[in-house]
């Protein structure tokens, strides 16, 4: 049974396409005669030329024999020309097959790899396959040259040079098959490595934001040994093969010099010695390196490369020299005994506690900066200088500010991603860059991260286990993520994420972090591809979660109204407080909110002298204390905002 399933693999289905094609494999052979020439006379007229000629004192003749070797390569040249002929009519029907193959089943399954096959792997089994067949065919024609001038010299030298020749090329054949597996196994490893990597990286920003680094590491690290594993494997295997080498390719060599008394003392002349010399450092060293490298690197490449073609499983990677998981699971997207089955209950979700648990003394701000200076080199301006910043346990502070003053590198401070160059940030009484800090917090950035998955393994990422189903369905409904959950099928529908629009992997991550049992959010404009409801639902859900704390970064007047407190980032005009507070002392506040509110339009006659007009709107009766200067639309100003300090209309 066992020979049978041999045969009926990739190695038998080669000497069935071989046996087809028997009349390009004798022109092949043909061709390859001129190069045993070539090989024989390199050393037979050597030997010639030194025994018969130069050190018989006849010149003239040494260098006729000379002449004939260097005739010789001039025919084997020719006849290497016309291998190449050979070779590309023994290939190229193999190519055809592959394509055949790759595009039949590409239409019949719809595989996605198919383009994959026909532009990289039908190439690469093309040239290694053409490349085996060059370097198996040198060695057999090269060593058949070899040991017919050798023989022809004095049989003598084959007691010297045969031996170590075949057990140098048994002890490589005895490798090839192992090699071949250790080095499929560490290529398989290695793309479960860089798959794993591929999927993780995204999301580097949120795995350091929520403390996940060990727990990541130690699933990276799994994949690390694995590829580990099958390395030493392979490099134990590999000294074995360079060992074939130096026995069958450069002790022969070395025995020739050392039994050259007893050779020269049985009849063997200095010139068959020089010979031999010559057929075993210029023609089997050469052809048998070749061999090893050529045959024991490309050959497995080939057998993997067919394999996948061929649609054939994977092997499993070796196991049973060091133990360990699987690479293939990470190879194929699969994450090692991960449930994607959450169980089915009702919708109503047990109220999850975040709060951090009371000492004696008062708890610690959920947030604090105290002192911060941040700049984004050494020779930078600094983004934050000297920033004080309190926020209560449950508190929920809007961010606000121009572009570049500083909104998300707070965030990222706050999140522990970055440290202030002067000046402490804390969570919950822990340094920012702690895990114990890590533990409380949850940073949502602008850009999500979503994987391919389940919606269920998506919203999961940052719970130490499965959530519930019941859990799950109320955060949904409680974030907005409802309808898309229904859309895609469920929670344990599978998750596409070059198919869900920016806005769409944004309720995902918003879902995921309020799942979290870490109770500071922080939005560094997680919701700008949201629209203003989705927006108001999602950060009404944060604000009301039992124990949790919110900070956003907004990026509408809508989000800082809602915000129990506001800090304003503007370079030196810093300021913190209320909505209606910020706007009776905070010129920069009123600005942005200008900026934000809808076009006003005037309830008197422009052109007043002073260059400002009573306007009306929202709030804005014309009562005389709200004036717009002349230029641009919607920046309002309270009165004793005027250049010269003055207050208009008695106020």
């Amino acid at each position: 049974m066992k020979r049978h399933l041999a045969w009926s693999g990739p190695y038998g289905r080669g000497l069935s396409f071989l046996r087809r094609r028997w009349r390009v494999l004798l022109r092949l052979g043909g061709w390859s005669v001129l190069e045993t020439g070539q090989t024989f006379l390199l050393g037979y007229a050597l030997a010639r030329a030194l025994d018969e000629g130069f050190l018989a004192g006849r010149s003239g003749t040494g260098l006729g024999w000379l002449a004939v070797a260097g005739a010789g390569v001039v025919v084997g040249a020719y006849g290497t020309g016309r291998v190449y002929g050979a070779v590309a009519a023994l290939v190229e029907p193999l190519r055809d097959r592959l394509v055949e193959r790759v595009v039949a089943r590409g239409v019949r399954e719809a595989d996605d790899g198919a383009l994959s096959g026909l532009t990289q792997q039908v190439e690469i089994a093309r040239d290694t396959f053409a490349g085996l067949v060059m370097v198996s065919r040198s060695f057999v024609f090269t060593a058949a040259g070899a040991l017919v001038g050798l023989c022809s010299l004095a049989p003598p030298l084959l007691l010297v040079v045969v031996p170590p020749l075949a057990v140098g090329v048994a002890l490589f054949a005895v490798t090839l098959r192992p090699l071949a597996r250790r080095q499929e196994a560490y290529l398989v490893a290695d793309e479960a490595l860089a798959a794993r990597l591929g999927a993780v990286c995204p999301g580097l920003r949120d795995v350091t934001a929520t403390g996940a680094e060990d727990l990541l590491g130690a699933d990276l690290a799994t994949y690390v040994e694995a590829e580990a594993r099958a390395a030493r494997a392979l490099a134990r295997w590999s000294v074995v093969r360079v060992a074939s080498l130096a026995v069958g390719g450069q002790f022969p060599a070395v025995l020739l010099l050392a039994t050259a008394p007893w050779l020269l003392a049985h009849g063997v002349t200095p010139g068959a010695l020089v010979g031999a010399l010559a057929y075993v450092t210029q023609s089997l060293l050469p052809a048998l390196r070749n061999l090893v490298h050529g045959l024991g690197t490309g050959g497995s490449r080939l057998a993997v490369v067919l394999r996948r073609l061929a649609g054939a499983p994977t092997p499993r990677a070796e196991e049973d020299e060091e133990g360990g998981d699987r690479p293939e699971e990470a190879a194929e997207g699969r994450t090692p005994h991960t449930d994607r089955t959450a169980p089915r209950t009702d919708r109503t979700a047990p109220r999850i506690d975040r709060t951090v648990p009371a000492t004696c003394s008062p708890p610690p701000p959920a947030l604090r900066l105290s002192g911060v200076t941040f700049a984004h080199g050494p020779h930078a301006e600094a983004v934050l200088r000297d920033l004080d910043l309190d926020l209560r346990p449950g508190g929920h502070l809007a961010v606000v500010g121009p572009s570049g003053a500083g909104k998300s590198t707070l965030t990222l401070l706050a999140a522990g991603l970055l440290r202030p160059g002067s000046g402490t940030v804390t969570v919950y009484g822990a340094p920012a860059d702690t895990r114990a800090a890590a533990a409380r917090r949850v940073l949502i950035p602008q850009e999500a991260y979503v994987h391919t998955g389940t919606l269920a393994e998506n919203l999961s990422l940052l719970r130490p286990g499965p959530v519930p189903r019941r859990e799950l369905l109320a955060a949904a409904e409680a974030v907005g993520l409802t309808p898309l959950l229904e859309r895609l099928g469920g929670p344990e529908a599978v998750v596409d994420p070059a198919a869900l629009s920016a806005g769409e992997r944004q309720l995902i991550a918003l879902t995921r972090a309020y799942l979290s049992y870490a109770p500071l959010a922080l939005l560094d404009e997680a919701t700008c591809h949201l629209d203003p409801e989705a927006e108001e639902r999602a950060e009404r859900a944060f604000a009301a979660r039992p124990g949790g704390t919110l900070v956003v970064v907004a990026h509408r007047i809508t989000s800082a109204r809602r915000a129990e407190r506001v800090l304003v980032m503007d370079g030196p005009r810093t300021a913190y407080g209320g909505h209606e507070e910020l706007l009776e002392r905070s010129p920069g506040y009123r600005e942005l909110v200008g900026h934000w509110a809808p076009a006003s339009q005037p309830a008197l006659a422009l052109g007043d002298a002073d260059g400002v007009d009573a306007v009306a709107g929202p709030g804005l009766a014309g009562d005389g204390r709200h004036v717009v200067a002349h230029g641009p639309v919607g920046q309002v100003q309270r009165a004793r905002d005027l250049g010269d300090g003055s207050a208009l209309g008695g106020e």
